[in-house]
Protein backbone atom coordinates (compact mmCIF):
# COMPACT_ATOMS: atom_id res chain seq x y z
CA UNK A 1 0.00 0.00 0.00
CA UNK A 2 2.78 2.41 0.88
CA UNK A 3 4.58 1.85 -2.39
CA UNK A 4 1.38 2.20 -4.41
CA UNK A 5 0.50 5.44 -2.62
CA UNK A 6 3.96 6.88 -3.13
CA UNK A 7 3.89 6.22 -6.89
CA UNK A 8 1.75 9.24 -7.91
CA UNK A 9 3.64 11.44 -5.47
CA UNK A 10 6.96 10.45 -7.00
CA UNK A 11 5.60 11.06 -10.49
CA UNK A 12 4.34 14.44 -9.40
CA UNK A 13 7.70 15.31 -7.85
CA UNK A 14 9.45 14.18 -11.02
CA UNK A 15 7.21 16.38 -13.14
CA UNK A 16 7.73 19.34 -10.80
CA UNK A 17 11.51 18.86 -10.84
CA UNK A 18 11.57 18.60 -14.65
CA UNK A 19 9.43 21.71 -14.99
CA UNK A 20 11.56 23.61 -12.47
CA UNK A 21 14.76 22.54 -14.20
CA UNK A 22 13.41 23.60 -17.58
CA UNK A 23 12.28 26.94 -16.22
CA UNK A 24 15.63 27.53 -14.48
CA UNK A 25 17.48 26.64 -17.67
CA UNK A 26 15.37 29.02 -19.68
CA UNK A 27 15.85 31.76 -17.09
CA UNK A 28 19.61 31.19 -17.09
CA UNK A 29 19.75 31.38 -20.88
CA UNK A 30 17.73 34.58 -20.86
CA UNK A 31 19.99 36.09 -18.19
CA UNK A 32 23.12 35.17 -20.16
CA UNK A 33 21.65 36.63 -23.34
CA UNK A 34 20.71 39.83 -21.51
CA UNK A 35 24.19 40.05 -19.98
CA UNK A 36 25.81 39.66 -23.40
CA UNK A 37 23.57 42.37 -24.83
CA UNK A 38 24.40 44.74 -21.95
CA UNK A 39 28.15 44.12 -22.30
CA UNK A 40 27.92 44.73 -26.03
CA UNK A 41 25.99 47.97 -25.50
CA UNK A 42 28.54 49.10 -22.90
CA UNK A 43 31.44 48.38 -25.23
CA UNK A 44 29.77 50.23 -28.10
CA UNK A 45 29.04 53.19 -25.79
CA UNK A 46 32.68 53.42 -24.72
CA UNK A 47 33.83 53.13 -28.33
CA UNK A 48 31.46 55.91 -29.45
CA UNK A 49 32.59 58.23 -26.65
CA UNK A 50 36.26 57.55 -27.39
CA UNK A 51 35.72 58.22 -31.09
CA UNK A 52 33.92 61.47 -30.29
CA UNK A 53 36.63 62.58 -27.87
CA UNK A 54 39.41 61.77 -30.31
CA UNK A 55 37.74 63.58 -33.22
CA UNK A 56 36.42 66.59 -31.25
CA UNK A 57 39.36 67.35 -28.96
CA UNK A 58 42.36 68.88 -30.73
CA UNK A 59 45.99 68.54 -29.69
CA UNK A 60 46.30 69.97 -26.20
CA UNK A 61 50.00 70.80 -26.35
CA UNK A 62 52.75 70.49 -28.87
CA UNK A 63 56.46 70.85 -28.26
CA UNK A 64 59.28 70.71 -30.77
CA UNK A 65 63.00 71.53 -30.54
CA UNK A 66 64.27 74.60 -32.38
CA UNK A 67 67.58 74.25 -34.19
CA UNK A 68 69.14 77.56 -35.19
CA UNK A 69 71.20 78.14 -38.25
CA UNK A 70 73.53 81.04 -39.10
CA UNK A 71 76.14 81.94 -41.68
CA UNK A 72 79.85 81.21 -41.17
CA UNK A 73 81.35 82.97 -44.22
CA UNK A 74 82.63 85.97 -42.29
CA UNK A 75 85.70 86.83 -40.19
CA UNK A 76 85.70 84.41 -37.26
CA UNK A 77 88.28 86.38 -35.27
CA UNK A 78 85.47 88.42 -33.75
CA UNK A 79 83.34 86.73 -31.02
CA UNK A 80 80.17 87.43 -33.03
CA UNK A 81 78.10 85.47 -35.49
CA UNK A 82 78.04 86.24 -39.18
CA UNK A 83 74.19 86.43 -39.21
CA UNK A 84 71.22 86.26 -36.94
CA UNK A 85 70.37 82.73 -35.71
CA UNK A 86 67.39 81.49 -37.74
CA UNK A 87 65.26 78.34 -37.40
CA UNK A 88 62.46 76.88 -39.52
CA UNK A 89 59.86 74.93 -37.52
CA UNK A 90 57.12 72.76 -39.05
CA UNK A 91 53.63 72.53 -37.56
CA UNK A 92 52.81 69.15 -39.09
CA UNK A 93 52.76 65.79 -37.37
CA UNK A 94 54.48 63.11 -39.38
CA UNK A 95 54.68 65.55 -42.25
CA UNK A 96 50.91 65.56 -42.99
CA UNK A 97 48.65 66.15 -39.93
CA UNK A 98 48.20 69.71 -38.71
CA UNK A 99 49.09 70.41 -35.11
CA UNK A 100 46.68 73.30 -34.63
CA UNK A 101 42.94 72.93 -35.21
CA UNK A 102 41.09 75.56 -37.20
CA UNK A 103 39.48 78.23 -35.04
CA UNK A 104 41.04 77.01 -31.80
CA UNK A 105 43.01 79.63 -29.81
CA UNK A 106 46.61 78.68 -28.94
CA UNK A 107 49.39 80.12 -26.86
CA UNK A 108 52.80 79.94 -28.55
CA UNK A 109 55.96 80.51 -26.55
CA UNK A 110 59.69 80.00 -27.02
CA UNK A 111 61.92 78.64 -24.25
CA UNK A 112 65.61 79.57 -24.47
CA UNK A 113 68.16 77.77 -22.32
CA UNK A 114 70.97 80.31 -21.93
CA UNK A 115 74.15 80.11 -19.83
CA UNK A 116 74.96 82.80 -17.28
CA UNK A 117 78.06 83.78 -19.18
CA UNK A 118 79.60 87.27 -19.19
CA UNK A 119 78.68 87.64 -22.90
CA UNK A 120 74.97 87.03 -22.24
CA UNK A 121 75.05 89.25 -19.15
CA UNK A 122 76.54 92.06 -21.19
CA UNK A 123 74.20 91.37 -24.09
CA UNK A 124 71.23 93.03 -22.47
CA UNK A 125 67.95 92.97 -24.36
CA UNK A 126 67.61 91.21 -27.66
CA UNK A 127 64.72 90.63 -30.06
CA UNK A 128 62.98 87.37 -30.98
CA UNK A 129 60.86 87.40 -34.16
CA UNK A 130 58.46 84.76 -35.37
CA UNK A 131 56.78 84.65 -38.81
CA UNK A 132 54.06 82.04 -39.52
CA UNK A 133 53.65 80.94 -43.13
CA UNK A 134 51.13 78.91 -45.12
CA UNK A 135 51.36 76.79 -48.24
CA UNK A 136 53.80 78.24 -50.76
CA UNK A 137 55.67 80.22 -48.10
CA UNK A 138 53.03 82.96 -47.81
CA UNK A 139 53.45 84.88 -44.54
CA UNK A 140 50.23 84.83 -42.51
CA UNK A 141 51.25 86.66 -39.34
CA UNK A 142 54.44 87.96 -37.78
CA UNK A 143 55.37 89.02 -34.27
CA UNK A 144 58.49 90.22 -32.41
CA UNK A 145 59.18 90.10 -28.68
CA UNK A 146 62.13 91.29 -26.60
CA UNK A 147 63.73 89.45 -23.72
CA UNK A 148 66.91 89.19 -21.66
CA UNK A 149 68.51 87.23 -18.83
CA UNK A 150 67.25 87.73 -15.30
CA UNK A 151 69.53 90.03 -13.35
CA UNK A 152 71.61 88.56 -10.52
CA UNK A 153 74.08 90.60 -8.52
CA UNK A 154 77.69 89.57 -7.99
CA UNK A 155 77.11 88.78 -4.31
CA UNK A 156 74.11 86.60 -5.13
CA UNK A 157 76.05 84.77 -7.82
CA UNK A 158 78.92 84.14 -5.38
CA UNK A 159 76.61 82.83 -2.62
CA UNK A 160 74.74 80.64 -5.09
CA UNK A 161 77.98 79.21 -6.43
CA UNK A 162 79.22 78.39 -2.92
CA UNK A 163 75.92 76.84 -1.88
CA UNK A 164 75.52 74.67 -4.99
CA UNK A 165 79.18 73.91 -5.36
CA UNK A 166 78.78 70.15 -4.52
CA UNK A 167 76.20 69.61 -7.28
CA UNK A 168 78.00 71.97 -9.61
CA UNK A 169 81.21 70.00 -9.23
CA UNK A 170 79.45 66.68 -9.91
CA UNK A 171 77.76 68.10 -13.03
CA UNK A 172 74.23 67.48 -11.77
CA UNK A 173 73.33 71.12 -12.40
CA UNK A 174 74.68 74.07 -14.33
CA UNK A 175 74.70 77.81 -14.04
CA UNK A 176 72.08 78.62 -16.60
CA UNK A 177 68.67 80.26 -16.94
CA UNK A 178 65.53 79.25 -18.76
CA UNK A 179 64.12 82.29 -20.52
CA UNK A 180 60.54 81.99 -21.77
CA UNK A 181 59.31 84.36 -24.49
CA UNK A 182 55.57 84.48 -25.18
CA UNK A 183 55.13 85.09 -28.88
CA UNK A 184 51.36 84.60 -29.37
CA UNK A 185 48.78 84.59 -26.60
CA UNK A 186 45.68 83.89 -28.74
CA UNK A 187 46.74 82.54 -32.09
CA UNK A 188 44.10 81.05 -34.42
CA UNK A 189 44.64 79.34 -37.70
CA UNK A 190 42.22 79.55 -40.60
CA UNK A 191 40.84 76.76 -42.75
CA UNK A 192 41.50 78.82 -45.90
CA UNK A 193 45.11 79.58 -44.95
CA UNK A 194 46.30 76.87 -42.57
CA UNK A 195 49.53 77.47 -40.73
CA UNK A 196 52.11 74.95 -41.84
CA UNK A 197 55.22 76.29 -40.13
CA UNK A 198 57.07 79.30 -38.75
CA UNK A 199 60.47 81.00 -39.04
CA UNK A 200 62.06 82.10 -35.76
CA UNK A 201 64.90 84.63 -35.70
CA UNK A 202 66.98 85.99 -32.82
CA UNK A 203 68.13 89.50 -33.67
CA UNK A 204 71.49 89.30 -31.99
CA UNK A 205 74.85 88.13 -33.27
CA UNK A 206 76.35 87.78 -29.82
CA UNK A 207 73.71 85.61 -28.13
CA UNK A 208 74.76 82.29 -26.68
CA UNK A 209 72.16 79.53 -26.41
CA UNK A 210 72.31 75.99 -25.11
CA UNK A 211 68.99 74.86 -26.59
CA UNK A 212 65.56 76.17 -27.55
CA UNK A 213 62.08 74.68 -27.40
CA UNK A 214 58.89 75.90 -29.08
CA UNK A 215 55.73 75.12 -27.13
CA UNK A 216 52.13 75.39 -28.36
CA UNK A 217 49.33 75.06 -25.80
CA UNK A 218 45.59 75.17 -26.51
CA UNK A 219 43.11 77.23 -24.51
CA UNK A 220 39.76 75.44 -24.38
CA UNK A 221 36.32 76.96 -23.87
CA UNK A 222 32.82 75.52 -23.64
CA UNK A 223 32.47 71.76 -24.06
CA UNK A 224 36.18 71.30 -24.75
CA UNK A 225 37.00 73.01 -21.46
CA UNK A 226 34.75 70.56 -19.58
CA UNK A 227 36.14 67.55 -21.45
CA UNK A 228 39.73 68.56 -20.76
CA UNK A 229 39.44 69.70 -17.16
CA UNK A 230 36.93 67.07 -15.97
CA UNK A 231 37.80 63.95 -17.95
CA UNK A 232 36.33 61.30 -15.60
CA UNK A 233 33.00 63.08 -15.11
CA UNK A 234 32.72 63.78 -18.83
CA UNK A 235 33.53 60.16 -19.67
CA UNK A 236 30.91 58.83 -17.24
CA UNK A 237 28.20 61.16 -18.53
CA UNK A 238 29.07 60.46 -22.17
CA UNK A 239 29.16 56.68 -21.79
CA UNK A 240 25.93 56.65 -19.74
CA UNK A 241 24.17 58.79 -22.34
CA UNK A 242 25.27 56.54 -25.19
CA UNK A 243 24.28 53.44 -23.22
CA UNK A 244 20.80 54.77 -22.49
CA UNK A 245 20.27 55.82 -26.11
CA UNK A 246 21.39 52.44 -27.46
CA UNK A 247 19.27 50.61 -24.89
CA UNK A 248 16.16 52.48 -26.02
CA UNK A 249 16.93 51.64 -29.66
CA UNK A 250 17.40 47.94 -28.83
CA UNK A 251 14.19 47.89 -26.76
CA UNK A 252 12.13 49.46 -29.56
CA UNK A 253 13.66 47.04 -32.06
CA UNK A 254 12.73 44.09 -29.83
CA UNK A 255 9.16 45.33 -29.45
CA UNK A 256 8.91 45.85 -33.21
CA UNK A 257 10.17 42.32 -33.81
CA UNK A 258 7.85 40.70 -31.24
CA UNK A 259 4.65 42.77 -31.50
CA UNK A 260 5.12 44.64 -34.75
CA UNK A 261 5.11 47.95 -32.87
CA UNK A 262 5.60 49.60 -29.50
CA UNK A 263 2.10 48.62 -28.37
CA UNK A 264 0.68 45.10 -28.95
CA UNK A 265 -2.41 45.70 -31.18
CA UNK A 266 -2.64 42.07 -32.27
CA UNK A 267 -3.74 40.86 -28.84
CA UNK A 268 -6.75 43.19 -28.76
CA UNK A 269 -7.62 42.21 -32.34
CA UNK A 270 -7.53 38.50 -31.48
CA UNK A 271 -9.88 38.97 -28.56
CA UNK A 272 -12.39 40.94 -30.63
CA UNK A 273 -12.28 38.42 -33.47
CA UNK A 274 -12.80 35.55 -31.04
CA UNK A 275 -15.98 37.14 -29.74
CA UNK A 276 -17.18 37.88 -33.27
CA UNK A 277 -16.53 34.29 -34.39
CA UNK A 278 -18.69 32.91 -31.61
CA UNK A 279 -21.43 35.38 -32.52
CA UNK A 280 -21.12 34.49 -36.21
CA UNK A 281 -21.43 30.79 -35.38
CA UNK A 282 -24.61 31.40 -33.39
CA UNK A 283 -26.06 33.43 -36.22
CA UNK A 284 -25.12 30.71 -38.71
CA UNK A 285 -26.84 28.02 -36.68
CA UNK A 286 -30.01 30.07 -36.32
CA UNK A 287 -29.95 30.89 -40.04
CA UNK A 288 -29.66 27.22 -40.98
CA UNK A 289 -32.61 26.35 -38.74
CA UNK A 290 -34.71 29.12 -40.27
CA UNK A 291 -33.67 27.94 -43.74
CA UNK A 292 -34.89 24.43 -43.10
CA UNK A 293 -38.16 25.70 -41.68
CA UNK A 294 -38.77 28.06 -44.59
CA UNK A 295 -37.98 25.36 -47.16
CA UNK A 296 -40.39 23.01 -45.44
CA UNK A 297 -43.16 25.64 -45.46
CA UNK A 298 -42.65 26.66 -49.09
CA UNK A 299 -43.14 23.08 -50.38
CA UNK A 300 -46.88 22.89 -51.36
CA UNK A 301 -47.43 19.23 -50.84
CA UNK A 302 -45.61 16.03 -50.18
CA UNK A 303 -44.32 14.28 -53.27
CA UNK A 304 -46.46 11.37 -54.31
CA UNK A 305 -44.56 8.23 -55.06
CA UNK A 306 -46.16 6.67 -58.09
CA UNK A 307 -44.01 3.66 -58.38
CA UNK A 308 -40.56 2.26 -58.49
CA UNK A 309 -38.50 2.54 -61.59
CA UNK A 310 -37.79 -1.16 -61.45
CA UNK A 311 -41.48 -1.88 -62.06
CA UNK A 312 -43.07 -1.40 -65.45
CA UNK A 313 -45.30 1.65 -65.61
CA UNK A 314 -47.13 3.50 -68.34
CA UNK A 315 -46.51 7.25 -67.99
CA UNK A 316 -47.68 9.32 -70.94
CA UNK A 317 -48.64 12.91 -71.61
CA UNK A 318 -47.35 14.22 -68.31
CA UNK A 319 -44.10 15.87 -67.19
CA UNK A 320 -42.40 13.93 -64.41
CA UNK A 321 -39.24 14.46 -62.47
CA UNK A 322 -36.73 11.75 -61.67
CA UNK A 323 -35.06 12.48 -58.35
CA UNK A 324 -32.86 10.69 -55.88
CA UNK A 325 -32.77 11.57 -52.22
CA UNK A 326 -29.43 12.19 -50.46
CA UNK A 327 -30.72 12.86 -47.00
CA UNK A 328 -31.25 10.48 -44.19
CA UNK A 329 -34.76 9.81 -42.86
CA UNK A 330 -33.62 11.09 -39.50
CA UNK A 331 -33.14 14.55 -41.03
CA UNK A 332 -36.90 14.83 -41.44
CA UNK A 333 -37.28 14.50 -37.71
CA UNK A 334 -34.62 17.14 -37.19
CA UNK A 335 -36.37 19.50 -39.57
CA UNK A 336 -39.70 19.08 -37.82
CA UNK A 337 -38.08 19.51 -34.44
CA UNK A 338 -36.18 22.54 -35.52
CA UNK A 339 -39.32 24.03 -36.95
CA UNK A 340 -41.02 23.74 -33.57
CA UNK A 341 -38.03 25.27 -31.77
CA UNK A 342 -37.72 28.18 -34.18
CA UNK A 343 -41.33 29.31 -34.05
CA UNK A 344 -40.27 31.99 -31.65
CA UNK A 345 -37.55 33.18 -33.95
CA UNK A 346 -39.90 33.38 -36.92
CA UNK A 347 -41.98 35.90 -35.08
CA UNK A 348 -38.91 38.12 -34.55
CA UNK A 349 -38.79 40.61 -37.46
CA UNK A 350 -35.18 41.54 -36.82
CA UNK A 351 -34.05 37.93 -37.01
CA UNK A 352 -36.14 37.26 -40.13
CA UNK A 353 -34.64 40.34 -41.79
CA UNK A 354 -31.16 38.88 -41.73
CA UNK A 355 -32.17 35.30 -42.52
CA UNK A 356 -32.61 35.61 -46.32
CA UNK A 357 -29.01 36.80 -46.71
CA UNK A 358 -27.65 33.56 -45.33
CA UNK A 359 -30.00 31.03 -46.91
CA UNK A 360 -28.55 28.39 -49.22
CA UNK A 361 -31.95 27.75 -50.90
CA UNK A 362 -31.49 23.99 -50.73
CA UNK A 363 -34.56 21.73 -50.58
CA UNK A 364 -34.82 18.70 -48.39
CA UNK A 365 -34.35 15.49 -50.39
CA UNK A 366 -35.62 11.98 -49.59
CA UNK A 367 -33.51 9.05 -48.53
CA UNK A 368 -30.81 7.83 -50.92
CA UNK A 369 -32.31 4.34 -51.14
CA UNK A 370 -35.58 5.54 -52.71
CA UNK A 371 -36.12 6.30 -56.37
CA UNK A 372 -39.40 7.99 -57.14
CA UNK A 373 -41.27 10.28 -59.47
CA UNK A 374 -42.29 13.65 -58.11
CA UNK A 375 -45.24 15.41 -59.61
CA UNK A 376 -44.79 19.04 -60.49
CA UNK A 377 -47.25 21.48 -58.94
CA UNK A 378 -50.28 22.24 -61.04
CA UNK A 379 -49.86 19.35 -63.51
CA UNK A 380 -51.94 16.21 -63.72
CA UNK A 381 -50.45 12.79 -63.94
CA UNK A 382 -52.30 10.06 -65.83
CA UNK A 383 -51.48 6.51 -65.01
Amino acid sequence: MGTGAMGPVLLWLQDVAAFTLLKARRTLLQALFLLCVLVLLLWVSIFLYGSFYYSYMPTVSFSTPVHYDYNTDCDTSQPVLCSFPTANVSFLKNGRDQVMANGQPYRISLELEMPESPVNEQLGMFLVKMSCYSKGGEIISSVARSTMLHYRSTVLQTLSTLFFSPVLLTGMTEQKQLVEVELFSNYKTSAYLPTLGAVIEIHSKRVQIYSAQLRIHAYFTGVRYVLYNYPLTSAFIGVATNFAFLSVIVLFSYLQFIWGGIWPPEQVRVRIMTGNNARFQQRGESARLRMRNVSAQKEPEEPSVIGSLNETSDVSGNDTLLGTSTTDPSDALEVSGDGEEDQGTQDDPAANATAPEELDHSDALPAPSETFLRQRPGASVAL
